[in-house]
């Protein structure tokens, strides 16, 4: 996930739900080799990753049940995830990914390098 067209801390857009994204949710590099990175995404309500491009191809795990809003080039989408059920998307995703729920929300997401 490329950081560089993240907005500053505390940037914030508001979403169709009414949340607006303050704070940026927590990446933990879990696993990162020649094959795979593996990070968990912990967001407070209100908190965001920020806007990015996925180079990779990727799968995401859902930790908790809930919403997550995605802001991108398409306009804004709202996804209800359930835990344990993942999803796959492709390299080429851009977006920037809020929390809407009053409760913490979580994910590990497994990023695919090429040649595995």
């Amino acid at each position: 996930m490329s950081e560089s067209e993240s907005p500053p801390r505390g940037a914030a857009f508001a979403g169709p739900a009414g949340v607006t994204a303050t704070g940026r949710a927590r990446a933990t590099v879990q696993v990162d080799n020649e094959r795979v990175r593996v990070t968990e995404w912990r967001f407070a309500p209100g908190e965001a990753t920020g806007h990015h491009r996925h180079e990779l191809d990727y799968v995401v795990v859902p930790l908790s049940t809930g919403r997550l809003e995605a802001r991108g080039p398409q306009g804004v989408t709202v996804a209800e995830l359930v835990t344990g059920r993942p999803y796959f998307r492709a390299a080429g995703v851009e977006h920037d990914v809020a929390n809407p729920n009053a409760f913490e929300f979580a994910f590990v997401e497994i990023e695919i390098k090429a040649g595995s």
